[in-house]
C-alpha cells in the first residue's frame, strides 16, 4: 500500500542547529537584484565577492588536458598527492612555512575547509573569537558546529582590525579558535607584521587558544603592502594553527571550488574524517587546474592586481566626494566598506526615514538601481560593502547614480 502525505500536513522541523541560521544577506540582495534585472530594470551589482575575470587560459588547458586523460575518478579523499605537493611548495615559496604532506589538506572550496576544522574541533560551548566586520559565514559555520561565535567590534579608527587588549579580553577558558581574515571581506583591511605582532604575543600567553587565519586576498594587496601570514612570524604557533588559503579569487577560479590550509597533522587528519563523511574528495578536474594555478606562471596576479587598484582608488575617491559617506582606503581584496552615518534620517524623494544602513541600502537599490551590502549583515554599522570586481564603466556609472541618490536626500 503507497501511503502519500502533504508536506503542509506533515510539517517541516528544522534541526536547531540550523533554525537561527538563514540564507546570506549577500544572496539575498544578489538574488532581489538579479530579480530586478530580469523585469528589465538596469540594476549594477556590486555585491558578488567574485573577481570579474576569466580563469587564465593554462589553467584551463590543464583542466582539459586532464579530462582527456581520463583523470575524472575519485583522487586522495583530502587531495590528490600531486596537488598536496603543489601547496606545500606554495606555502614554502610565498610564505616560508614549511608543511608535510600530511599537514596538507584540500577541500571543495575554503568554505569546506572552515567548515571541517570547526566540526572536527568545536564541542558545545565553545568559543570562537571573530573580529567585526566579518565575513557573515564564520560565525554561522560556528553555530552549525555547536559552538559559540564571540564577535569583537573593531571600528575604522583601528583601521577594522582587531587590537591586543580587545583579544586578551575576549578571551576564555572556553576559547577553542581565533580566526583572522587578511586582507579582510568586507572591509579591505589587512594586517601587516606590525599589526600582528602584538595579538600573536596574546596568543603565546594562552596556549589553550587555537588560531584559523584566512589568507584568501593573499594576492589582491595595493600601494606596497608586505603580507604576512601569522605562522611565518611565530613559529611557536605553527602545532595550533591553520593557515587557510585558496585559488578563487587571485585566479578567478570561484567555481572550480578548489580550498586548501596547513595545519598540525592530528588536526589535518580530524579534518579528513569530516570530510570524508561530507563531500569524500574534491573534483579532480579541479584539482587539475589548481595544480596549474599554484605551479603555473604567476605575472597574471601582478596584471589583475593593478586593475583592481585602479577600480579602488576611482571608488574610494568618487565616494569621499560625496556628502554623508566617508570611505577609507582598503590595503587589499577588492572591497569598499563606507561608513554612511552622515545620510542617515535624511529622507527619500518618497518621503522615507533612512534609520539604518539597510534602510540606505535598499534605497540605492530601489531609487539608483546599485546593489550593495548593508554593513549590518556582516556585524557592524551604519556601513555598507561595494565589490569594485566588475567593469570600470559600471563602477562610474554607479558612482554617478550613488551621488545623484545622496544629492536628492533631504533633511
Amino acid at each position: 500500500m503507497t501511503i502519500s502525505v502533504k508536506v503542509e500536513e506533515a510539517g517541516f522541523r528544522p534541526a536547531m542547529r540550523i533554525a537561527s541560521v538563514g540564507v546570506s544577506k549577500i544572496l539575498q540582495i544578489g538574488a532581489r537584484a538579479a530579480a530586478m534585472k530580469r523585469e528589465g530594470r538596469p540594476v549594477i551589482i556590486l555585491g558578488a565577492g567574485e573577481p570579474d575575470f576569466d580563469t587564465p587560459d593554462h589553467i584551463k588547458q590543464a583542466a582539459k588536458a586532464a579530462i582527456d586523460a581520463g583523470d575524472t575518478k575519485y583522487t586522495a579523499l583530502d587531495g590528490s598527492p600531486a596537488l598536496k605537493q603543489a601547496v606545500a611548495a606554495k606555502f614554502k615559496r610565498e610564505n616560508g612555512i614549511d608543511y608535510a604532506m600530511d599537514e596538507v589538506t584540500v577541500g571543495t572550496g575554503a568554505k569546506q575547509i572552515l567548515f571541517n576544522a570547526f566540526m572536527a574541533t568545536i564541542d558545545a560551548g565553545d568559543e570562537v573569537i571573530i573580529p567585526t566586520p566579518y565575513w557573515t559565514s564564520y560565525s554561522d559555520i560556528v553555530e552549525v558546529c555547536g559552538g559559540t561565535a564571540v564577535l569583537v567590534p573593531c571600528d575604522a579608527d583601528a583601521g577594522f582590525r582587531l587590537q591586543a587588549e580587545q583579544l586578551e579580553r575576549a578571551i576564555t577558558p572556553k576559547t577553542r579558535w581565533v580566526l583572522l581574515n587578511s586582507p579582510s571581506n568586507p572591509s579591505g583591511a589587512a594586517y601587516s607584521a606590525a599589526d600582528y605582532r602584538p595579538l600573536i604575543e596574546v596568543l603565546v600567553r594562552h596556549p589553550h587558544v587555537w588560531l584559523m587565519v584566512d589568507d584568501m586576498y593573499e594576492h589582491i594587496i595595493y600601494d606596497g603592502f608586505e603580507f604576512v601570514t601569522p605562522v611565518a612570524l611565530e613559529p611557536r604557533l605553527k602545532e595550533r594553527a591553520l593557515t587557510i588559503n585558496g585559488v578563487s579569487k587571485a585566479y578567478a577560479m570561484t567555481g572550480w571550488r578548489i580550498g586548501y590550509a596547513g595545519g598540525p597533522k592530528a588536526l589535518i587528519k580530524a579534518m579528513a574524517v569530516v570530510q570524508s563523511q561530507a563531500t569524500s574528495c574534491p573534483c579532480s578536474v579541479s584539482q587539475a587546474a589548481a595544480i596549474a594555478a599554484l605551479n603555473g606562471p604567476q605575472d597574471v596576479l601582478k596584471e589583475r592586481q593593478e586593475s583592481f587598484r585602479r577600480r579602488r582608488d576611482l571608488v574610494v575617491s568618487r565616494l569621499n566626494a560625496i556628502p554623508g559617506l566617508e570611505c577609507r582606503i582598503p590595503e587589499g581584496a577588492f572591497y569598499t566598506f563606507s561608513g554612511c552615518a552622515g545620510v542617515l534620517n535624511k529622507i527619500t524623494p518618497k518621503g522615507r526615514t533612512l534609520l539604518t544602513d539597510t534602510d540606505f541600502t535598499d534605497y540605492l537599490l530601489e531609487e539608483a538601481h546599485v546593489a550593495v551590502v548593508p554593513g549590518s549583515a556582516f556585524g557592524i554599522s551604519p556601513f555598507f560593502r561595494i565589490s569594485y570586481a566588475t567593469s570600470q564603466a559600471e563602477l562610474v556609472e554607479a558612482m554617478d547614480r550613488i551621488e545623484r541618490a545622496c544629492a536628492a536626500l533631504k533633511g
